[in-house]
């Protein structure tokens, strides 16, 4: 038998919120008990151009051309699962941050305030969170049934291998809110200048792949985002790279807010 602490707010035998706790410290609400560890198992995994986090665009949709697929794992790998989802322009993506587990404080400093200022991380989307879960809304461009279950996706911020915990269709009605404000990232983040020399545009215009990956735009989509950390201020001798698409992408800032493609060669994790 599982006995129950009032809650704080009962006092006078009224009890607005509900909740107890057991005698195992175990939260209740009503008869019912609140495990307070919840196992949660992949639904699916992420096979995505982006190789590595670094150069991941911070938000959603910001790089349209990226592609991924999701592919759904046992049990949900059959076509009954994903039956009706086609029907859908965009799909909310619930994903574990599997290279940032165990890595969090409860103040964060966002990119997007230069990374020298202090945020809660409730009030960020850092993925250095207490359960580093991720959201993202992406577009659902087809949905394939063989030979394997797998959800093609456009503007997706997610690396190869990521963990998927759940998925559901965007529904505008409801998520759409035209209303809504946020103080310090109101808008999107000015891009950046992003030049690409003939000969290594020449090489990511003969990029192919089964997703139909349009590479010279997302490489101008990707740095335009500005993917170093907020609080460098690079020298041009300095040089960047990231895994894209199968490729090294490497890049230098050759002025302030100016972005030169260095190289793109094969070798890259996919």
């Amino acid at each position: 038998m599982i006995q129950a602490f009032p809650c704080p707010c009962s006092a006078g035998g009224f009890n607005p919120c509900g909740w107890g706790r057991g005698a195992d410290g175990s939260r209740l609400q009503g008869n019912t008990a609140i495990d307070a560890s919840i196992q949660l198992n992949p639904i699916a995994t992420v096979h995505s151009c982006f190789g590595e986090k670094f150069g991941v665009p911070r938000q959603p949709l910001l790089a349209d051309a990226s592609r991924a697929a999701i592919e759904l794992l046992p049990p949900l790998n059959t076509p009954d699962a994903v039956a009706g989802l086609e029907d859908n322009t965009h799909i909310w993506v619930v994903f574990q941050f599997h290279q940032a587990a165990g890595q969090w404080s409860t103040k964060v400093r966002p990119p997007r305030l230069g990374g020298n200022k202090k945020l809660g991380v409730l009030a960020t989307r850092s993925p250095f969170r207490p359960n580093n879960i991720g959201l993202s809304v992406v577009r659902l461009l087809e949905v394939r049934t063989s030979p394997k279950v797998e959800l093609i996706v456009g503007g997706a911020d997610l690396v190869d291998g990521t963990p998927i915990l759940d998925i559901k269709p965007y529904i505008p009605y409801a998520d759409v809110l035209v209303e809504a404000q946020s103080a310090f990232a109101g808008d999107a983040p000015a891009p950046v200048t992003v030049d690409i020399p003939r000969e290594v545009l020449q090489v990511a215009s003969d990029y192919r792949d089964c997703w139909g990956t349009d590479l010279p735009l997302l490489i101008r989509q990707v740095l335009a985002q500005d993917p170093k950390p907020a609080y460098q201020k690079p020298e041009p001798d300095r040089i960047y790279g990231m895994k894209l698409c199968g490729f090294d992408l490497r890049w230098h800032y050759s002025g302030e807010g100016k972005i030169e493609v260095l190289a793109l060669e094969p070798g890259g994790d996919s």
